[in-house]
């Protein structure tokens, strides 16, 4: 038997089993720690695979990092290439975080995210507060973002409110932070956010609100707009004065509250009244009218992608002649205001040219008398009772009726009447924001004779985007200076000359009178003679007349019956001003050119055919048309033009109760229409026509148009001929003596020599010319004339 080795006392325990509890302590632990950790664990990777999952797709951070590049804008030129307007998707104009206030930087902050320097773009107990209040809730009620979180939404993702954006933001906002410097991202900040009527960015609604550039900023103003961001519309000091107000006063107290601003600066500031620019001052494009038409022109050619931006739209446009013509309009109808006294301080408890206060329930966009139920110093308004609804006034946009800046309480009496009109739709216990509509409206377009590119283009005394364009879209009746086309068409169809005596009442004014008298075509429409008018056109047809209108230019119904040859129907100034350049260019049509050229990054876009230019009479037709409407100005009814001393020919247009009145009229290079009335087609009062209303204005135009241009005259045709005749009878001048020189059509002058002074009248028939002949058909040429 081998030897045994005997064990050393430590091996002996070392060998030993260990105990069955330290064993079950040890797994007890490994799977506490599993419990514990898997979960940590699960709900890390959780995450990850969250984010991941979520960042897929996601736009890069670096294109901010790169270069703030929001929508572009498109320029809207003149002819000259002066910048008309710019136009974007957003009314945006990006300034830098220099130009930006520090007061209007604590304001934006204080309002927002008065932490914003000191968390990492998300603030957690935000969070936190934001979704316990949206448990409450039981939906979407409350954010938490932080401006870095908003600048995201905006920028970079959809303002849509899902877990999934919320998710997006998130993640987003962070990589943001890590890219971008505080600094920068404010800056995004304040040049993307909405502030209200379709303003961006807080450039753009210092401008709106105030008319001054952002960095003119002070600190109730700066306030004001921070305390925009909550609700726009809900806040705007356009829509409710009062609730921008006490807002504005919330945004001071969190300053003060977060030791932006010092008490002492608090009380200071927290009550000073509003001031608001005028909408009109803010806006200030030359011409507006030119720049909506504009902007159709650029959908209509470009489509979808005009929302864009990036194009430039050169119009037709001369700004100096446009600024002449805005300048002719307003100060024309100053003059009226100041003929029927429409100047404050407004104290007339009636008027009875406006008619009694309204009754009733009133309705959008349409014009009332109303009475003054209060005014307001601090808040800068009028409260009108229309019916049964107070309206408000805000007088700082209402530079017109009040040029003299007079406090709201200075404007007008309680109980005064003015006229207003709602302008939108109000809810229940609001007041409606009202507009005044005091004095009348006016249009004013100029073409150029040879090209028919529309020179100027002013549809109302205001200059406001997106107004009523009278000038292009506002058809009226034209009255009198329709006359043209009536004696235009007998011209051309050879049934009268100038020297064709017509029969007339002798005292038109007086029906007890039935005598009549014998009038020349000629002297007819220099004096613009209602009867005479009728006469010709129920010789010539009211259905050939009106087609012979719209073949020279008139687009607008027109009927065929007799109260066409007194302009009954409706047109627009531009159409009528472009039938008149029918007559001014010798006979050519051809349509008005407002947009010359589109293109984008110097490509040109193609435009929307224009329909081709043709002839619609000949040209000795045409000067005889004009040499008729020279009369007009010569000792007419608007001899007051000669003041212009140059050639030139129009007619003037006064409609029942003076509800519309014209002057239409052309010198050798410019045709100019202006209309002056009444949306609500109110009479324009005693004395007031389109000699008195609408003539000074296109004087005044005119004379500005033309400065620097030489003088020319109407070139006559060689084959318009003349000859000597006797003013009392339309036939040739037996003697000198009292004969005047009258110019006919080749062919159409007299043959017979006027009868003795002994011998007696001549039958009506013989004062129509031999050669006349009727191209309407179905009328014999034996057949007697009508006149």
């Amino acid at each position: 038997m081998a030897d045994q080795i005997p064990f050393s006392d430590e091996e002996r325990v070392a060998s030993r089993p260990r105990p069955k509890t330290k064993v079950r302590l040890t797994r007890i632990l490994i799977i506490a720690a599993i419990v514990v950790l898997a979960p940590i664990v699960a709900a890390v990777a959780t995450v990850l695979l969250v984010v991941a999952h979520y960042s897929e797709g996601l736009p890069s951070v670096e294109q901010l990092k790169s270069g703030y590049n929001p929508p572009q804008l498109t320029r809207i030129l003149a002819r000259d290439g002066a910048v008309l307007a710019d136009v974007f998707t957003e009314r945006r104009t990006v300034v830098s975080f220099q130009e930006v206030p520090d007061n209007a930087k604590l304001a934006f902050l204080a309002a927002e995210d008065a932490s914003f320097y000191e968390h990492q773009g998300l603030n957690y107990f935000g969070m936190l507060r934001a979704l316990a209040a949206n448990l409450r809730a039981g939906g979407t009620r409350q954010g938490g973002s932080t401006i870095t979180q908003q600048v995201v939404k905006n920028v970079l993702l959809d303002p849509e409110r899902t877990m999934k954006r919320k998710i997006r933001e998130t993640i987003l906002a962070r990589r943001l932070e890590q890219s971008l410097t505080k600094d920068e991202i404010l800056n995004l900040y304040l040049n993307h956010i909405y502030l209200g009527h379709g303003r961006y960015g807080i450039e753009e609604a210092s401008r709106y609100y105030f008319g001054k550039k952002a960095r003119a900023l002070e600190l109730p103003e700066s306030a004001l707009l921070a305390g925009l961001v909550a609700a726009p519309e809900r806040f705007s000091p356009r829509k409710s004065p009062e609730r921008s107000l006490e807002r504005r006063k919330y945004v001071l107290g969190q300053m003060l509250a977060k030791g932006f601003i010092t008490k002492d600066l608090y009380d200071q500031v927290k009550d000073v009244p509003l001031k608001l620019s005028p909408a009109s001052d803010v806006e200030s494009e030359l011409s507006p009218e030119a720049v909506d038409a504009a902007k159709k022109a650029l959908d209509t050619a470009a489509g979808p992608s005009a929302q864009r931006g990036g194009y430039e739209v050169t119009t037709t446009i001369s700004p100096v002649i446009e600024a002449a013509a805005r300048r002719a309009v307003r100060e024309n109808l100053e003059a009226y205001a100041t003929r029927h006294s429409l100047r404050p301080p407004y104290t007339q408890t009636a008027r009875k040219e406006w008619g009694k206060p309204f009754t009733g329930k009133p309705l959008i966009h349409k014009v009332y008398v109303g009475t003054v139920d209060s005014t307001d110093d601090r808040l800068g308004t009028v409260d009108l009772r229309l019916g049964d609804v107070i309206g408000r006034v805000f007088l700082a946009q209402e530079s017109r009726y009040n040029p003299g800046g007079l406090t709201p309480s200075r404007f007008a009496e309680k109980g005064a009447v003015l006229r207003a009109s709602i302008q939108a739709p109000w809810e229940p216990g609001e007041k409606p924001s009202l507009r005044l509509e005091l004095g009348p409206e006016s249009a004013l377009v100029a073409l150029d004779v040879r090209t028919r590119e529309v020179l100027a283009l002013v549809g109302s005394y205001e200059a406001i985007p997106g107004g009523l364009d009278r000038a292009m879209q506002a058809r009226r009746q034209p009255g009198s200076a329709f006359k043209p086309f009536v004696y235009g068409y007998a011209l051309h169809a050879r049934q009268i000359t100038p020297a064709t005596m017509l029969t007339v009442p002798a005292s038109p004014h007086d029906p007890r009178d039935t005598t009549t008298k014998k009038e020349s075509v000629r002297d007819a429409i220099a004096k613009s003679d209602n009867a005479a008018a009728i006469t010709v056109l129920r010789g010539a047809g009211a259905d050939a007349v009106a087609e012979w209108a719209h073949a020279v230019g008139i687009e607008s119904h027109l009927g065929a019956d007799e109260s066409l040859a007194l302009g009954s129907y409706e047109v627009t100034p531009l159409e009528l001003a472009g039938g008149f350049a029918t007559f001014a260019s010798g006979g050519d049509v051809a349509a008005p050119l407002l947009v010359k050229t589109i293109t984008k990054s110097g490509h040109p876009v193609e435009l929307a055919p224009k329909p081709p230019a043709r002839r619609a009479m000949d040209p000795d037709e045409a000067y005889l048309v004009t040499s008729l409407l020279k009369s007009v100005v010569t000792y007419g009814t608007a001899r007051r033009a000669q003041s212009l001393a140059r050639p030139v020919a129009g007619k003037t247009g006064t409609t029942n109760a003076s509800k519309d009145a014209w002057f239409v009229g052309y010198s050798t290079d410019i045709v100019t229409a202006v209309w002056v009335g009444y949306d609500d087609a109110l009479p324009l009062g005693p004395g007031e026509s389109g000699a008195v209303t609408a003539l000074p204005a296109w004087i005044s135009f005119m004379k500005a148009a033309h400065e620097g241009r030489p003088v020319t005259e109407f070139a006559r045709p060689s084959t318009i001929v003349t000859a000597r005749i006797d003013p009392s009878t339309g036939l040739l001048a037996r003697d000198e003596d009292g004969a005047i020189e009258e110019e006919f059509l080749e062919g159409t002058a007299p043959t017979e020599m006027s009868p003795p002074p002994d011998a007696g009248a001549p039958h009506p028939a013989e004062a129509r010319p031999a050669a006349a002949t009727r191209r309407d058909a179905g009328v014999p040429q034996d057949e007697p004339p009508p006149f």
